[in-house]
């Protein structure tokens, strides 16, 4: 038999495994938590969307700096992927100057009131002079 010499030491393997299994489901729960609290809402949307007036109401409007792009009409759009692409905008995934300026004012609740607004717009909406 071999003689083996124990170290003690004040966290073992498993003690660390377990904390770092707590502290990724803590951060996993507390961000699905926050994403689960922000509900948008079509009425505060209604008011806010004057932010995107400017380019994205005007039929076929190509805007033409920094470089001539053609801005996408978004009623219709699923909020899911209004949210995504707005916040890809604030953090800089996404290039582009005036998009970049505009998503980066926006708060997390502002993006999903601004979303579920044009999710439900379609050519047979009320006209919103704000849109």
């Amino acid at each position: 038999m071999q003689n083996f010499i124990q170290i003690q030491t004040p966290f073992s393997f498993k003690s660390f495994l377990l904390l770092s299994v707590s502290l990724a489901l803590f951060v996993i729960g507390a961000n699905s938590v926050q994403a689960q609290e922000i509900k948008g809402s079509i009425d505060a949307g209604k008011g806010k969307v004057w932010l995107c007036t400017g380019c994205h109401s005007i039929p076929d409007y190509r805007a033409d700096w920094p470089v001539v792009y053609r801005v996408p009409k978004i009623g219709g759009q699923s909020s899911a992927y209004i949210v995504s692409a707005l916040t890809a905008y604030k953090t800089g995934e996404r290039k582009h100057p005036s998009m970049r300026g505009i998503a980066g004012s926006l708060s997390d609740q502002d993006m999903a009131d601004i979303a579920e607004y044009y999710a439900t717009q379609n050519a047979s909406s009320v006209s919103n002079t704000l849109k």
